[in-house]
């Protein structure tokens, strides 16, 4: 099997692509890479405490590899740093990076491009390229019947009332997102955080803390049971 880097946030896309990786007898995912707000110790965009990502790799098993930023990072500084992180794994001989997308054409192609730069290649899991809700359900209905719940831990307030953020993604819950939703949340919509599934030795266990707001987004802390 040939080592693979994963692109982790901690949520649903990109623990999809963790488990299809896993069961295509391919790949040998040696590391979880994953951006983190220096001043805060939290997830870039997602919000979720850094603790909560060292527990899901250790249930999974996998090295959790930090990739640690500034507050809102210029894209020059993102790609310094991504690339001074991933280009040290590429020197010790794993050529790919997978990622959770699931069909942004142009997020495709600067993934492309930028591992182009350190000669690797990224690998889709997940990938439809389809806009279209059934495609994003058909992946949704993968998640759930293979055993993964998520919880919302982010939501866009202009596509999702703030009651959103704190509420487990289930069957129920997703069939009451709006029609201008992606159920992936694939456009920025919400974010999620996975706490068990079918990669996990055990469950993640969390409380819901705080809702908090910054730049048109609502958060929903999440604390250590």
């Amino acid at each position: 099997m040939r080592p693979i880097l994963l692109s982790w946030s901690g949520g649903k896309d990109s623990a999809l692509a963790l488990w299809r990786l896993l069961q295509s007898g391919q790949w040998k995912p040696v590391g979880l890479l994953c951006t983190f707000s220096t001043p805060f110790d939290r997830v870039l965009m997602h919000g979720v405490r850094r603790l909560l990502l060292l527990q899901q790799a250790q249930a999974t098993g996998i090295d959790l590899v930090p990739i640690f930023l500034p507050p809102e990072p210029s894209n020059d500084v993102y790609e310094t740093a991504w690339a001074e992180v991933v280009g040290d794994w590429c020197r010790r001989g794993v050529r790919h990076v997978a990622f959770g997308d699931v069909f942004l054409q142009d997020i495709r192609a600067y993934r492309e491009k930028q591992l182009a730069k350190l000669d690797m290649e990224p690998v889709f899991p997940v990938w439809t390229g389809c806009p279209e809700r059934e495609a994003s359900w058909q992946l949704l209905e993968e998640f759930w019947s293979v055993g993964f719940r998520t919880r919302i831990v982010c939501v866009e307030l202009t596509k999702l009332g703030e009651e959103w953020a704190g509420r487990e993604l289930s069957p129920t819950q997703a069939r009451r997102l709006p029609p201008d939703v992606d159920p992936c949340g694939e456009n920025g919509e919400f974010h999620t955080f996975v706490f068990a599934g079918p990669c996990f030795k055990n469950p993640i266990r969390v409380r819901l803390g705080k809702r908090f707001f910054a730049k048109g987004f609502c958060y929903r802390d999440l604390l250590p049971a």
